[in-house]
C-alpha cells in the first residue's frame, strides 16, 4: 500500500502539473492573450470535439486497449447527413436529431458486431469507416451544393449545440455565469471533504486533511478564475454544459458502476472476466456503439461551431481524442484510465493548439510537438510501471 509522500502526489499529477506550466509558458508568451476572456472561451469551444470523442476513445481504450480510426470520418459524414435533413429536405429540428442519432446507433451497432462477433480486429474495421466515410461524406455534399458544403442551418438547432446560456438577458459581467462557478466550487469541495470522511469512516487510506484543503483550494481557485472569464466573455458556452454532462455521466459509470468495472475487468485481462461470468462480447459491442453515439455528439457540435456541414470537418479528429487519452495516462494495454485523466490530457493537447497558433507557429510544428508530448506520456507511463513494480 502507497504511503502519501509529496513524491507520490508529484507522480500522480505529472500531466496536470505539465498542463499548468504549458498554459503560463504560453500566457507569458503571447502576452496574456491566452488569459483573455475571448481565447478562454475559444479554447472550450474548439476543443469540445477532444472532450466528446475522447470519453468514447476511452471506454474502447479500457477494453484491452483497442481504438475506433473512424470517428473523424464519421463527423463529417454525419454533418453531412444532418445538413441534407435540416437544410435541403427541410425536416423540423427534433426529427432530424432523432434521425441522426438512429444512424449513429446502426453504424455503431453494426461497428460493434463486426468487432465483438465476428472478430474482425478493431484497426482493420474502424480504418475501413475511416475510408468510406470520408468518401461518402463528401460525395453527399458535392451532390447538393456547389461548394462541397451546406449552410444556412435552422437556428433552432444550431442553438441546441452553440451560443452562450442567459447571454441576452445580462450586461458586461454575466451574473448567473458567476453563481453557477460559486455552486460549483462549493460541490468540488463537499465532494472532497467527504470523500475524505468516508475513507477514514471506513478504515481506508486517506490522504492528510491539510492536503485535501489545499488540494480544495486550488480546484475552487481554477474554478471561480473559469467562471470570471467566461462572465466577462458573455456566459457559459452551451457546449461546455454538454461537456459537462458527458463528463459526469460516464465518470460514475466508470468508477461507480458494475458496467465500468466489467470494461476495466475485460481490459485487465480478458479470460479471467471470462472466467468471473462477464460477456466480454457485449462489453466490446457496447463500447464502439457508445463511440459512434458519441461520435454523432460531436459532429453535431462541430457543425453548430461553424454553421456549416463541409468535407474537412472531422480531420485528424481521432488522433486527438487518441492522444488526449494517452497523454491523461489511459493505458495503451487496456484496463486502466480514467475521465478526469482524459480531461487533463484534451486540455493539455487543447492549450497546445491554441497557444501554438496564437504565436502563430506553423501548423507541422505544432504536430511536431504534440507528437513528442504523446511519445513522452507513453515513456513516462511505462518507466512509472517500472519503478512501481521495482517497489
Amino acid at each position: 500500500m502507497n504511503t502519501f509522500s509529496i513524491k507520490n502526489v508529484l507522480k500522480k499529477n505529472v500531466m496536470t502539473i505539465a498542463l499548468i506550466v504549458i498554459y503560463v509558458f504560453f500566457t507569458i508568451m503571447t502576452g496574456g492573450n491566452m488569459f483573455t476572456p475571448s481565447n478562454v472561451t475559444s479554447l472550450i469551444e474548439q476543443n469540445a470535439y477532444v472532450f466528446i470523442l475522447g470519453v468514447g476513445m476511452l471506454m474502447c481504450m479500457l477494453t484491452g486497449g483497442n481504438i475506433d480510426l473512424s470517428v473523424g470520418s464519421f463527423v463529417c459524414f454525419m454533418g453531412a447527413i444532418a445538413g441534407v435533413l435540416s437544410v435541403i429536405k427541410h425536416v423540423n429540428t427534433p426529427l432530424t436529431l432523432i434521425l441522426v442519432v438512429v444512424v449513429g446507433v446502426i453504424y455503431g451497432a453494426i461497428l460493434g458486431f463486426l468487432i465483438a462477433y465476428l472478430r474482425i480486429p478493431p484497426w482493420i474495421a474502424t480504418l475501413a469507416g475511416y475510408l468510406a466515410f470520408r468518401g461518402l461524406g463528401t460525395q453527399i455534399l458535392i451532390s447538393v451544393s456547389d461548394t462541397s458544403a451546406i449552410s444556412n442551418f435552422p437556428p433552432e438547432l444550431l442553438g441546441i449545440f452553440s451560443g452562450r446560456i442567459f447571454e441576452s438577458a445580462w450586461g458586461t459581467l454575466n451574473i448567473p455565469c458567476i453563481v453557477l462557478g460559486v455552486i460549483g466550487a462549493a460541490a468540488v469541495v463537499y465532494i472532497n471533504i467527504s470523500t475524505r470522511a468516508n475513507k477514514v469512516k471506513k478504515g481506508y487510506q486517506a490522504d492528510p486533511l491539510g492536503f485535501v484543503i489545499g488540494k480544495s483550494v486550488l480546484e475552487v481557485a481554477v474554478i471561480l478564475i473559469l467562471a470570471y472569464q467566461l462572465a466577462m466573455d458573455g456566459g457559459i458556452p452551451v457546449v461546455l454544459i454538454w461537456i459537462i454532462a458527458v463528463l459526469v455521466i460516464y465518470g460514475i459509470i466508470t468508477e461507480k458502476t458494475t458496467i465500468g468495472r466489467h470494461f476495466m475487468t475485460v481490459g485487465g485481462n480478458a479470460e479471467t472476466a471470462r472466467l468471473s461470468g462477464i460477456n466480454n462480447k457485449l462489453v466490446m459491442f457496447c463500447a464502439y456503439l457508445n463511440m459512434a453515439v458519441l461520435t454523432v455528439l460531436a459532429s453535431l457540435i462541430v457543425t453548430a461551431r461553424f454553421g456549416s456541414a463541409n468535407s474537412f470537418a472531422g480531420q485528424n479528429f481521432e488522433m486527438d481524442a487518441i492522444a488526449a487519452c494517452i497523454v491523461g495516462g489511459v493505458s495503451a494495454y487496456g484496463g486502466s484510465g480514467t475521465v478526469m485523466g482524459m480531461v487533463i490530457g484534451a486540455a493539455l493537447i487543447g492549450v497546445i493548439n491554441q497557444g501554438m497558433s496564437l504565436m502563430s507557429i506553423d501548423q507541422d510544428w505544432i504536430k511536431i510537438v504534440k507528437g513528442a508530448v504523446l511519445l513522452a506520456a507513453v515513456v513516462f507511463d511505462i518507466l512509472s510501471k517500472k519503478g512501481n513494480k521495482r517497489q
